[in-house]
Parts: structure tokens; sequence; C-alpha cells
């Protein structure tokens, strides 16, 4: 691929969840990609959001406030949180009354209003579509916006290259842990994709394998594909601080949601709570509420045990989620399924133990971690007893940065020159092998 001169980089995915306090992977994968391309002195970029399949301009200026502000305005309430979780941990003895909880979230209705339409705003205010320089490139890392009509044909038709990153086809191999609409979507995104991107971004060798598989069983060619292993953020990649004393606890970090198997995990404290009496350990779930969570739900408000030893968190910042899984017992996944499972990579980072289910991407990661059927109540039940016991000293191991990650994102787009002593080796391959 030619080095691009121009890029309209998509931001819809930014502005619309930039009130979030508990981003997810592809939230942060989305702001470290806005911030490397600004970075960038050889690059005109153009932010631009994408609306009923019409590509809209955004300011740069508007893109470089909003980075400023996610990187410097701490969450509202945040520090009371944080204080009131480590008090909760720190605790000998008894456990807390309380339980600490996550608010309760607006409706649905509500919640979409309030997204969607100060970003909408932003792009009415520019009153047309965004005007697209020959031999540009437009870069979507958020799958947001390609299930719109013709958006990538669109931008094909008229000479402009795209480069996409996938995250995962989890919606199309496991849709029974997607909403009822999210098969059709991204199938016609990955179509999309399919048919039009000069270069696939994949953040996982297995997500690279999951394409060029969809791709071969539809009668499809994919497009190149470069794999590049997400980066961490530098508060889980540099020098441990003092630990301190704290009941024995886990953590397990994602959306409240099916896929997660959070209501499995619940179950399994529940029998803790019985088998060890108080000496069952602590278990905090750190993310937002997701979607046909009512199991979990029903556990975190009416279930005795869980009321006395689970605790949520959702609003930590990235070095409070550091010390966190530091001085956890281990850091568990039980996901029926993952793309590439950042938290799982960042405890990797951090020295922490983990347990895990036996997934593909799991195996390509993990190293020294417990791997365990996700389904397997005894298995995890045992490690998990063995972690209180005897917890695991594990040393911690090198992770890619997102200057690592960029590294080979760049050499594949043309826009640098191969460095093999510097930067980790390109993951650049065939997606129709």
């Amino acid at each position: 691929m030619s080095a691009p001169k121009t890029i309209l980089f998509d931001v819809s995915r930014l502005f619309i969840r930039e009130t979030l306090t508990s981003p997810t992977g592809i939230d942060r994968t989305t702001e470290a990609y806005a911030a490397w391309l600004l970075s960038r002195a050889d690059l005109e970029v153009r932010p631009v959001c994408t609306w009923g399949g019409v590509i809209w301009p955004v300011s740069r200026s508007s893109l470089e406030r909003l980075l400023r502000r996610k990187s410097t305005a701490p969450p509202p309430g945040q520090e009371e949180a944080w204080r009131a979780l480590r008090r909760a941990l720190s605790q000998e003895g008894s456990p807390t009354e309380r339980p600490l909880r996550s608010k309760a979230r607006s409706s649905r209705v509500t919640a979409t209003v309030q997204r969607y339409l100060p970003a909408v705003l932003k792009t009415l205010l520019c009153w047309r579509p965004a005007a697209v320089p020959a031999g540009a490139v437009y870069m979507n890392v958020s799958h947001f916006g390609l299930e719109q009509p013709q958006v990538l044909d669109r931008l094909t038709a008229r000479g402009i290259r795209s480069v996409v990153m996938i995250h995962d086809l989890i919606p199309i191999h496991h849709p029974e842990y997607c909403s009822p609409s999210a098969l059709r979507l991204h199938r016609i995104r990955v179509d999309a994709v399919c048919r039009n991107a000069a270069l696939v971004i994949a953040n996982s060798a297995a997500t690279a394998e999951d394409l060029a598989s969809y791709a071969k069983a539809n009668g499809q060619v994919a497009p190149p594909v470069c794999v590049a292993p997400l980066g961490l953020e530098p508060a889980f990649l540099g020098p441990s601080p003092p630990s301190w004393p704290c009941r024995p606890y886990f953590v397990c970090v994602g959306t409240l949601e099916p896929r997660k198997n959070v209501a499995f995990l619940l179950t399994l404290w529940r029998r803790l709570a019985e088998r060890m009496g108080a000496a069952a350990p602590i278990l905090v779930l750190v993310g937002q509420r997701g979607w046909e969570n009512e199991s979990i739900l029903d556990h975190l408000e009416r279930s005795p045990p869980i009321l006395r030893l689970v605790h949520e968190a959702n609003s930590l910042t990235d070095a409070q989620l550091a010390e966190l899984i530091r001085n956890a017992r281990a850091l568990l996944a039980p996901s029926f399924t993952e793309g590439f499972d950042l938290p799982v990579n960042e405890a990797i980072a951090l020295g922490a133990p983990v347990i895990a289910s036996d997934l593909t991407v799991h195996r390509e990661f993990m190293g020294q971690a417990q791997l365990i059927d996700p389904i397997d109540g005894l298995g995890w039940l045992a490690a998990i007893e063995g972690a209180c016991h005897q917890p695991r000293a594990v040393a911690p191991r090198a992770r890619p940065n997102w200057s690592d990650h960029f590294a080979r994102v760049a050499v594949a787009m043309g826009m640098e020159q191969a460095n093999p002593a510097g930067v980790i080796p390109l993951g650049l391959i065939s997606a129709t092998a």
C-alpha cells in the first residue's frame, strides 16, 4: 500500500461515547488512533463522522478538545468511588455492610438521545458532506458506520482507499451473545470490508483467521491483513507501586453482558461462600452494565452471598485499574469468546495471575495463565480456591505498547520502512490463505 497524504479518520464513536466513564477496548483503540494520527506532521488528518451513509466533516479542533478533556478530566465522583473501593477491600474480618454498586443507567431512549444528539449537532453545523481529495484514505477502527448503506462502496468508486480495523467476528460466529440485530449488521460490515478495504488491521491472529475463514466460506477474497496486537496504556507498563494490605479478592473486567459469562462467575461465588464461609474472597466487577443482564442483576441485587462479597466499579482511571489488578489474587476472564481481551493482556504485563477461559485468542497471548473451559464449574472453583490459599507468583511479561502497534500499522500502510531491530516483526499476512 502506498503512503497516504490525507486521512479521513472516522470519529463517530468517539463523539457518541465521549461521556462514558468506563471505556471499552474499542473506545480506547479509537482514542489511541486519534492521538497517533494527530501527532504525525506528515499527514493531513480530517476527522469525519458517518451518518446516513454519508461522510460528514468535523473540525480538527473539536477532536483535539475531546482528547484533552478525556485525558485531563476525571469522571465525576471518581476519587470518592476509588476510596470507597479501597476501604471495602482493605477491611479485616467482617465485610462491608453495603456492597458497592453501579448507578442505574438511563433508559435506552434517553441514553441514545444523550449520546447521539451532541455528536450529530457537531456534524450538522458543517451542512455539507466532507470534501474528499483524490488519493485520500478513509480509516475506521471502531466498526461504527460500516453497516450504513454503501459507505465503503461509494468511497471506493471515488478512488478513496479504506483502512479498517476488525476487532472480532463475534456477532457472526456467536450471535447468541449479541443483540438480535448484531448478526445482520456485522455481516454488512464484514462483507463491505471484504469488497473494498485496501488493508484490514486485525487485533490478533485469531481475528485474522476468523476473517479469512468467513471470506472463504462466503466466496469472497479478503483484503491483506496486518496483525497488530493492541497496545497498552503506560499505567500497565510502568514500575509497580508498593502493594497495600487487603482482603483476598479477584477482579473481572468487562461489560456485564452474556458473552462475558459473569452470571456463571456469580454462581461460582455463591458456591464459594457456602464452601469457605467467612474466608470467601471478594470479587470486584469492573465495567458498565450491558444488555440482557437480568440474571446478573438478580444475583447482584438479591443474593445474600453476592451482596456480601461482590462489588462493582465502573469509573476507574488506568492507574487505579492497574493497582487493582496488580494486588488481586488473579484476574478472572471466563468469557465464551473474545477477539483480543485487553484486560488479560494488561494483567500479563502487570505480572498478575490470570485464570481465563480456554479460547484460541487466550492461548495466543497467555503464557503461564491457567486456561479452563468456560463451563467447567468444578475446574474454576478449584482454581479460585487454590489462588486463595496459595497465590501464584508470576513475573511481568513484555506486552506491545501503542508505539509497537503503530509501527506495524505504519509499515503496512507504506508510511514507514520496516525496522526489524526496533519493532515487533510485521504481522502482514494474506487473509486468503
